[in-house]
């Protein structure tokens, strides 16, 4: 059981608003924490990753890979110049395009005064939450090192009633 915990997975508990809809405060989840040992991070997956200057995890989802050049503006993520839709947030941004408001309202756009560059650099990532309007993510704390990845959230099994695999 130690080997399995200490190199293969690991349970993490989702703290805050910061992946609503998707994810909520509580549920708990199983850490693939050997698949960035064979591959690369992928665009679209949710991933733990450290933050030392905040002295925790956090859960966000890889938005830009190396090399991507990265834009936000409202609820309109461009990759590499091209508008890209987000299958996990369609219902989130249907409900606030009808009250007549942005999704990401007062969620801060990307490039922006604390993070300038818009280009991932090597061995980095972009994540952002899915709440972009409440998520402290690589808008405000800059590109994820590759090295800080914990490992990618597989399995959502608490409470038991939201048992499933993560959709990626």
């Amino acid at each position: 059981m130690f080997v399995i915990r200490w190199f293969l997975f690991a349970p993490f508990i989702v703290e805050g608003p910061s992946m609503l809809p998707n994810f909520e405060s509580g549920e708990r989840l199983i850490v693939n924490k050997i698949i960035y040992d064979i591959r690369e991070p992928k665009r679209g997956e949710v991933i733990v990753f450290h933050v030392p200057e905040e002295g925790r995890d956090f859960i966000k989802r890889v938005i830009g890979v190396p090399g991507d050049r990265i834009r936000l503006e409202g609820d309109d993520l461009y990759i590499n110049g091209e508008k890209v839709e987000e299958p996990y947030l369609r219902e989130a941004i249907a409900e606030a395009k009808a009250r007549g408001t942005l999704y990401n309202e007062g969620g801060p756009n990307f490039p922006n005064d604390w993070v300038k560059e818009d280009t991932v650099p090597e061995d980095s990532i972009f994540v952002m939450g899915d709440n972009r309007s409440n998520s402290q993510d690589s808008r405000m704390i800059g590109f994820v090192s590759e090295k800080e990845i914990v490992g990618r959230a597989d399995l959502i099994f608490w409470p038991l009633n939201k048992l499933a695999f993560v959709n990626h």
